[in-house]
């Protein structure tokens, strides 16, 4: 099953918050084994949302949406997914009771909580979702986001909207977990131009079904140093690890045969940018 994320919310699109959702999760998945297929950010834009969320439905892919849950004028997202299933909305009982805890929880007075206060009947509405779907638990404030049809809303507060998609990954996806073994090598490739590596990354794809070939062009990376300073191409091969073995050593060796001069990065405790393991043509210089 594949992932997606839906980051929404004016606020990123505008630059007024930096996105921190995206790289987050693309963490979370990998430290279970599992990849992001695909990622999208909209607008507080209800008719956009409402389209997204259709062809979203419709994939059948396990998506997280983060924002737009709360009960403000431009908080959409609960309302979106109800017209994108063409159902209606409806107080959840079991985000009523979380609800009915957190005003409990923030009441300092000496008087009964008054559950029926404009203030905690507007809070009632971040419990209104789409009917037939389940709640998902916030640990930090008790406001539950809601889940439907392989769906997962949650607020758009990281220190919030982190540990409730963990909390889905372990609980709703655990049999998920590290199920496709996945390798990934690469090299650092100087003096040639993809278009030069193309019918190479060609052949190495139809020769081993199921492994990806991937190409990084760098202009040069400053920050970095070393050899990532200079102009090269970051060409590598993913998927099953015994077939990206296979495919990796004849990437390499085409490399070679192309005239290429090859770097290949150390492995954690190897060595320094500077001191990679060199190949190729070129490879006293």
């Amino acid at each position: 099953m594949a992932f997606g994320v839906i980051i929404i919310g004016d606020e990123i699109l505008s630059g007024r918050r930096s996105d921190k959702h995206l790289p987050k999760v693309i963490e979370l998945l990998g430290a279970r084994g599992l990849s992001l297929e695909w990622a999208q950010y909209v607008g507080d834009d209800p008719e956009r949302i409402t389209e997204t969320l259709r062809r979203s439905f419709a994939s059948g892919d396990i998506v997280f949406s983060t924002g737009g849950i709360g009960a403000t004028p431009d908080d959409h997202t609960r309302q979106c997914a109800a017209a994108a299933l063409g159902v209606p909305l409806a107080l959840h009982p079991d985000a009523e009771a979380a609800i009915r805890e957190r005003i409990r929880d923030m009441h300092t007075g000496a008087d009964p909580v008054n559950y029926q206060s404009p203030e905690n009947l507007h809070r009632f509405q971040m419990g209104t979702f789409p009917q037939g779907c389940e709640i998902i638990p916030n640990g930090y404030n008790k406001i539950p986001g809601f889940s439907i049809r392989d769906h997962y809303f949650v607020p758009g507060f990281p220190v919030m909207a982190w540990p409730m998609i963990e909390w889905v990954l372990d609980t709703k996806y655990a049999h998920l977990h590290h199920q496709t073994p996945h390798a990934e090598k690469s090299l650092l490739v100087f003096e040639l131009p993809e278009s030069t590596l193309t019918p190479l990354m060609e052949r190495i794809e139809r020769d081993f079904p199921g492994v990806r070939v991937f190409s990084l062009p760098s202009v040069g990376d400053t920050e970095r140093g070393g050899i990532y300073a200079r102009r090269h191409i970051d060409l590598g091969v993913k998927g099953e690890p015994e077939a990206v073995a296979a495919a990796f050593v004849k990437l390499r060796e085409g490399v070679h045969e192309l005239g290429g001069d090859v770097v290949e990065p150390a492995a954690p405790g190897e060595g320094t940018p500077d001191r990679e393991r060199r190949s190729g043509p070129r490879a006293g210089f």
